[in-house]
């Protein structure tokens, strides 16, 4: 399936000045022709960027037409001329798309601690607004220009076969400093669905709580990370209930899921995606814990990173995860094949686990308890010489 915009909707990237190589676009431009259901759902470092105070007081909302992405500066750490010119960004945008202040939704992304170059940021709102479009390549340019370390840009659309047809579609940002209830991600997700305030912020939540945070890549949770939805009702305003409500969910569910996986599989330095998959926990919340000590243990993301199957790592680290469990019940498989049961090794062909590892970049963790029926999955990545050397060479 191509990737395009929901009906309703432009979207804009273009070059203004913030990053230093005119060949990366740094400011991006989503409008809707109508007002737009919004929700947000944020960061939970207690340090956030000046956008993120904003879009907190604005979400929810029934009112949204824009949001304006700027990467290369995370206007965070910036005091109050940081929120006064996350305020700025935004009355620029209604001031040259003809809407009001509130409107207005603003996301920023980049280095931490410096203002932004102001006198940038508003020729290139100007800029953007002149080039928006609701075509593929718009949109595939918003989605570039919202990027700081990342190799590629991160689009989903999915289809929503009701009576009639409607669509989701997202956009993301994120390869590094990424670690659960948010990272330095970014993403909105667009629909022409019509849905309440009431449906959008808590399916957003419960979107996220099955995607975005179930990755890691570093475990370092950031300042800026804000996913956002926009209901804009364009497909034909009847507003989603009951079983079409569900169905859209499931597909909310699903673009979030895709977006969320290709940012650690985008992973500064990585050479593996990890999937973690928990089972037989008691609760999801337990599955997710054990998932998430799994994911961010140093020791395992570097065996996988030598291709090493090394079950001990693997185990002890759910283990230490502050989940009681029977440790005589355990059992373990990396890529189908089986290295530890109930409790004990078992004897299998490392080399060939090994090459099994080293040939796929995606590498399949399975622990299985037999403490209740919950599970849940996490995505991360392994750890590489060339994700600290990217990291110790770059200014946060």
């Amino acid at each position: 399936m191509s990737d395009r915009l929901p009906q309703g909707y432009r979207a804009a990237g273009v070059y203004s000045g913030v990053k230093r190589s005119s060949d990366k676009l740094d400011l991006s431009l989503i409008v809707s022709d109508r007002p737009a259901v919004a929700a947000g759902v944020f960061t939970q470092n207690l340090v956030v960027g000046a956008p993120v105070n904003l879009c907190r007081e604005r979400t929810p909302s029934d009112s949204i037409q824009a949001v304006v992405i700027n990467s290369g500066v995370a206007n965070a750490c910036t005091g109050a001329q940081g929120e006064q010119d996350a305020l700025s960004m935004a009355a620029k945008v209604a001031e040259v798309c003809d809407y009001v202040d509130q409107q207005v939704l603003v996301m920023s992304t980049g280095v931490i601690g410096e203002l932004l170059p102001m006198d940038k940021i508003n020729p290139g709102i100007e800029a953007a607004a002149k080039r928006l479009s609701g075509d593929e390549a718009a949109l595939v340019d918003a989605a570039r220009g919202m990027m700081t370390t990342d190799s590629c840009h991160k689009v989903c659309t999915r289809e929503v076969n009701l009576d009639r047809s409607v669509w989701v579609t997202g956009i993301a940002k994120g390869a590094a400093m990424i670690g659960p209830n948010m990272a330095t991600m970014l993403s909105v997700v667009m629909t022409d669905a019509a849905i309440s305030m009431a449906d959008a912020q808590s399916g957003l939540k419960d979107a996220v709580d099955e995607s975005f945070n179930c990755i890691s890549v570093d475990g370092h949770m950031s300042t800026s990370d804000t996913v956002l939805l926009l209901a804009n009702g364009a497909a034909d305003g009847e507003i989603l209930t009951g079983k079409d409500l569900s169905k859209f969910q499931a597909t909310l569910v699903e673009v979030c899921e895709y977006l969320a996986q290709s940012i650690p599989a985008d992973g500064e330095g990585a050479t593996h995606l990890v999937t973690i998959e928990v089972h037989g926990c008691r609760t999801r919340e337990e599955a997710v814990k054990i998932a998430r000590t799994v994911a961010d243990s140093p020791l395992v993301k570097t065996a996988v990173a030598g291709n090493d199957p090394n079950w001990g790592r693997i185990v002890s680290a759910a283990g230490y995860a502050g989940i009681s469990f029977d440790p005589a019940k355990v059992s373990l498989l990396v890529n189908g094949t089986l290295l530890y049961e109930q409790g004990t090794p078992v004897a299998f062909d490392a080399a060939a686990a090994s090459a099994s590892m080293k040939a796929n970049r995606d590498t399949n963790i399975v622990l299985l308890f037999e403490q209740g029926e919950a599970s849940a999955r996490f995505w991360t990545t392994d750890l590489t010489a060339e994700y600290v050397r990217l990291n110790a060479d770059y200014h946060t």
